[in-house]
């Protein structure tokens, strides 16, 4: 018999497929590949070529809340500072770009936001750790902006590995862009990062079978079963001195156990409860109807896709 459950969570990631939006992604494709050009232009050989990173790089964007990310690799003697790095990056890209958009200072990005057709897109300012150490390494620092100076400082990192890291991950992926999508419907403010080494590791320590929502499951009880263990760490792949565990308070903690843990008991009770919480994207609902099964599990058995009348109430 088939799960609807599974067949539910199926459908829900279908209709959150960046294929549904590929018009819409080709503007902002052709932004971001707009501002790499200018900044290629303005730092020529103080510049590595930028590279693309972010949640489409690691193929678990969804397409109802994404914006597309680029990495500006400086080369070590180009400032004296990363703060220096980072300010001079934002005043070339408010000069060339504020009449079009809104450009602000984030944590270690610099946002760009374009009114016009609501296309947002992050530059990252990075520099090699030493001298001609990237090709090599690829280990880039960040510098960490705050409006309070104790907070300022910078971030060791290394995005080719957290790409790795995930690479050939299918499995994990579905239930990363699952998680993503309740966040953002649910108004939850965990970084998506984190959900994703938190799913690998999941997967790392449970080795899930079965149909999606029994994969699902397996993720969310072991959270439910390890997060607020004293012992339960999440180090960066990029930087292993970066534990993203630490990014959560302990009453973070507290409600995504409890979170959790209310859905599978939830869930569990009546199954049809799973479509409170994830929603389907009903604009591309019925296109997809005919193409759930493309989002399905590898090794798991194929189930039928629910009826028409099955819908988020």
């Amino acid at each position: 018999m088939a799960d609807y459950k599974s067949n539910y969570l199926q459908e829900v990631l279908e209709t959150h497929k960046m294929k549904h939006i590929k018009d819409v992604f080709d503007k902002y494709r052709d932004r971001r590949n707009e501002i790499k050009d200018f900044l290629n232009s303005e730092y020529g050989s103080k510049i590595y070529s930028p590279f693309d990173s972010g949640s489409y790089s690691k193929h678990t964007a969804v397409n109802t809340k994404f914006d597309l990310d680029a990495v500006v690799p400086f080369k070590y003697k180009s400032f004296n500072t990363l703060e220096d790095m980072f300010n001079d990056i934002y005043e070339k890209l408010n000069d060339k770009f504020n009449d079009r958009t809104t450009v602000r200072k984030q944590g270690v990005s610099i946002g760009l936001a374009f009114e016009e057709d609501d296309i947002e897109i992050d530059i990252v300012p990075a520099r090699e750790t030493r001298v001609d150490g990237y090709i090599e390494t690829r280990n880039l620092n960040l510098h960490i902006n705050s409006l309070d100076p104790s907070e300022t400082g910078y971030l060791k990192t290394n995005i080719k590995k957290q790409i790795d890291h995930i690479s050939g991950k299918e499995n994990e992926r579905k239930i990363i862009r699952l998680l993503k999508i309740w966040k953002f419907q649910h108004s939850k403010k965990y970084k998506s990062f984190f959900f994703e080494l938190l799913v690998i590791k999941a997967y790392g320590y449970t080795s899930p079978t079965g149909n999606l929502w029994e994969q699902f499951k397996a993720v969310l009880q072991y959270v439910v079963d390890n997060i607020e263990n004293d012992t339960f760490k999440l180090p960066d792949p990029g930087n292993g001195a970066n534990d993203l565990i630490n990014t959560l308070e302990p009453y973070q903690k507290n409600s995504l156990r409890s979170d959790f843990e209310l859905m599978l008991t939830n869930i569990g009770n009546n199954e049809k409860q799973i479509e409170y919480y994830f929603e389907k994207n009903e604009e591309f609902s019925e296109e997809s109807n005919n193409n759930s099964l493309s989002y399905g599990v590898a090794g798991a058995s194929p189930v039928s896709t629910p009826s028409s009348t099955q819908r988020f109430g």
